[in-house]
Parts: structure tokens; sequence; C-alpha cells
């Protein structure tokens, strides 16, 4: 078996031969290039086990791939393609015939498959190093149960390596440390839907899984949990893609990802089966959406948050509950729309939860200030508990020092009992509605606001700029106000 140690240093080997690649441009082009060869490695051997079960039943199995595309066969080091032979049959055979694969029932592979390929496309122009990253790949045994869990947790550093090489990969990536307690404060249980309206690279979904794995005790079990209960929707391709490739990697058979706009439905379409127990994201922020896509919903605004969070609120089940990143000016922000949206989810929900996160923690690709909204639908509000994480040592966060886990161990210890502290504190939900419906951690503070963190003068640009973003969201809420009277 490959140690943990020997599988990160075969991917590291695999993204310096790729970098050098004169069609690779950056983190995010050898990450998606990686990604695909990796899935099929990966598909190749899952076939490999399927095969192995059937014939231990006596049944038969016949491949689902013909066999010219089965990566055995055209990866073969005796006479295998290289070179313009590889490339050419990479680009215009394997990537369509992949792509045109269609699933004869719901759960087939080949939907999978065809998603995957359908919206990649191949950066690599050398097929001799093509052929170099794939000897590489043939190493790992993704069959060898340890094997497939390392290569799990090492694309997932590579999705954030991704995100930290700059860009707007950044968007697609929460840090581990946010999710995993997310979800321990949600403690999903088997048998209940899985929702993320932006799924990115399928983090909150992932973390999920390995949060239920455990409880997978029996065989109908663990098709529940890896066949009908993660859901999400994503609609930029590089992201889907990787998403699909990260919830196959933590072994889901059949992710249920969906390639769209969330918000280009209107939301009063959406029906009882339409909607899922646990909501688990972090949306896009600081975006603007058409007036078009405005209409889909009861208020209209510009903001992509305030169109989020609508959604989010019309597909949460009865009983079912959520926890949502959102920027801190949803929170405080008290105009027509901003209020609107806030009042449903106060009074037609019970908002029980707001963990004020300290600034930084989106470094380095952001460093707007951020909370987590936890809420269910079993109640109406009555208070809301208000819990602030700290820094550690008073260590400001950093690109190189991010979150981590032991900046929410207070919080998991604390969070179910809602107990007053320094750093936490009951706000009954009439007070909150006096104050036009301001949602800030601070505002509502018992001891008094701390003092400022200091930050690098590129972040106060970033959260200059962000300010700016939001005033004239203000502008053309306010605008399209006056349009209506």
């Amino acid at each position: 078996m490959t140690s943990k140690q020997d599988l990160s240093n075969i991917i590291k080997r695999c993204c310096d031969i790729l970098r050098t690649d004169d069609g690779i441009s950056g983190a995010m082009h050898y990450t998606e290039s990686l990604s695909w060869i990796l899935y099929l490695k990966f598909f190749a051997d899952k076939e490999r086990e399927r095969a192995t079960l059937a014939e231990l039943e006596g049944d038969d199995y016949s491949p689902i791939l013909q066999d010219k595309y089965r990566w055995d066969v055209w990866t073969a080091t005796k006479d295998g393609l290289t070179g313009k032979d590889l490339i050419k049959f990479i680009n215009d055979d394997l990537f369509e015939y992949l792509g045109s694969l269609k699933g004869e029932k719901e759960g087939d592979p080949r939907d999978v498959v065809s998603a995957i390929f359908r919206n990649t496309q191949n950066r690599v122009n050398s097929g001799y190093l093509l052929r170099d990253v794939i000897e590489e790949v043939k190493k790992i045994h993704f069959d060898v149960g340890e094997e497939a869990f390392a290569i799990s947790h090492i694309y997932e550093d590579l999705l954030k390596n991704m995100g930290e090489g700059g860009g707007n990969a950044g968007e697609f990536y929460t840090p581990r440390a946010l999710i995993s307690t997310m979800v321990k404060m949600i403690d999903p249980k088997i048998g209940e839907t899985i929702y993320d309206p932006a799924a990115g690279t399928g983090g909150f979904l992932a973390e999920a899984h390995m949060y239920l794995e455990p409880q997978a005790k029996t065989p109908e079990l663990r098709k529940i949990l890896n066949s009908r209960t993660f859901f999400g929707k994503e609609k930029t391709p590089l992201p889907f893609v990787l998403c699909l490739m990260n919830l196959t990697l933590h072994g889901m058979d059949y992710p249920k990802i969906f390639k769209e706009n969330t918000l280009a439905s209107d939301i009063r379409q959406i029906d009882d089966q339409d909607k899922y127990d646990i909501i688990l994201a972090n949306p896009p922020f600081g975006g603007k959406e058409q007036a078009i896509i405005q209409k889909n919903f009861p208020v209209e605004a510009t903001a992509t948050e305030l169109l989020f969070l609508q959604h989010i609120e019309k597909t949460l089940k009865q009983n079912g509950r959520a926890a949502i990143v959102v920027p801190e000016g949803i929170l405080f922000q008290t105009n027509s729309a901003y209020k609107q949206v806030k009042e449903k989810l106060l009074k037609e929900f019970n908002l029980h939860t707001v963990v004020s996160l300290p600034a930084g923690i989106f470094l380095p690709y952001s460093a707007v200030k951020t909370s987590v909204i936890l809420f269910d639908k079993k109640s109406r509000t009555k208070d809301v508990w208000f819990y602030e994480v700290g820094l550690i040592d008073g260590k400001k966060l950093t690109k190189k020092s991010g979150i981590t886990q032991g900046h929410f161990a207070g919080l998991l210890k604390e969070h179910k009992g809602r107990k007053e502290t320094d750093h936490s504190w009951l706000v009954p939900v009439d007070k909150i509605l006096e104050n036009n419906t301001n949602l800030s951690a601070a505002h509502y503070n018992p001891h008094g606001v701390e003092e400022e963190e200091l930050l690098e003068p590129e972040q106060y640009a970033e959260e200059i700029k962000s300010l700016l973003a939001s005033a004239m969201t203000n502008v053309d809420e306010l605008i399209q106000e006056l349009g209506k009277k």
C-alpha cells in the first residue's frame, strides 16, 4: 500500500510536470487537468471492483466503457500512446465519447462521467508531459480503501492551493475548519437530505459525508448515504467539475450536483419535492443579478446574497435546519430589501444563532467581514444567541496563518447550552425588530466593541472596495424602490 506521504509526493510531481506545459497557466489549469486524469484512474479502479464483486456473486459484468476508451487500454505502457498521438486521441476522440455517455437509469455512473467531460477541456499541449503524469497517476490505487481515503484529503489540499494561487479561484474554497464546525453544529443524520445551492468544489457536502460515514453500518444505510443524501447546484463549469470529482473521491456513488444558476428559477414554483432537510452554504456575495433574475424573488434585489437567502428560506423543509455564511453587510443593513428578507427570517423561522467570524478568514482572496447564521423551520425566533469567535493569543489571521479548528473549540463546546459569556450574549427578537432587523453581533455586545484589529494595507483596500460595492447596491435598491412608486 502506498503511504499518504508517497501519495502526496505523487500529486506534487504531477503538478510540477503540468506547470511546465505551455498550455497550463496557473493553479486553476493544472488542478483541472490533474482532476480529469485522476478521475479516469479512479473510474477504472472502481470498474475493477464492480467486476470482482460480480464474479464473486456468480454474475456477468459488462464494462461501462468501450474497450478503446478504458484507462488500462489507452494508457498501456507497452506500445501506448504518447506525444501528438496521445493529445489527438484525447482531444478528438476520448473527451467526445465520454461526454456523450447517457445513463440507462438513475444512479448510472455514465451520467457523472458525461457531466464531467462535457464541461472539461484538455489544456495540456505536450503529449510527452501528459504521458509522464499518467505514469505517476498509475501508482495510485483507488480500490484500496486507505489510499482512496488519503487521496480525497490530498485532493482537498490541492483545491485549497488552487484558491491561494490567486485569480477568482478563491471563491470556490471555504476554509475546512469553518466547514467542519458548521457541519458539527448542524449535526446531520443519515436519512436527511443535504443541499448546497452554491456548491463550489463541494466542501460542505464532502465534509457532511465524512461526518455521516461512521453511521452507515449496513449496506442499506450506505446506499442511502451515497446515493440519496447529497444535492447541489453550481453554475460555473470548472468548480462544477471539481465538485463532482471531490465528492466522487470522497466515496459518493452518484452525487446529484446540477450545473445551473440557482437564482435563475422562480422560487414561487418550488414545491415540497424540491425542499431539503439541511442546507449548508457559503453563497457568493458582492455580486449583482440582472432585473430578469430578480423577478424570480418576492423581494427583488440586485445583491446576490439577498437572493440566495430567499432561495434558502424557500427550499428548507418544515423542521429543517440551515447554516449559512453571510457577509456582515446583510446583517447590519436595514434598507427595505434587507429588512424584508430578515423580517421573514425572524418571524417565520427560528434564527437562533449568529456566529461573528474574525476578519481575514477568507484571505488571501477577500478581507470582507463575515458571520454564520443558523436557523431552523421548527418554530419562530424568540431570541438570538450571538457568539464572537476570537483570535488565538491575539494573533490576527493572515494568508499564511489562517483559521483553524482551535478557533472554534469554544463555540462547539458552548453552542448547545447557549450560555452568556464574555464572548456570547442572548438578545430577544423584539429588540432586534425594534432595531430595524440589525443582526450585527457588535451592535448588541454588552461588553462593548473590542478594539478593531489592524489589517494590512491591501486588506483595507479590499474592505473599501467591498463597502463601495455595498453602497452602490444600496443606491440601486433605492432607485428600484423609487421606480415602483
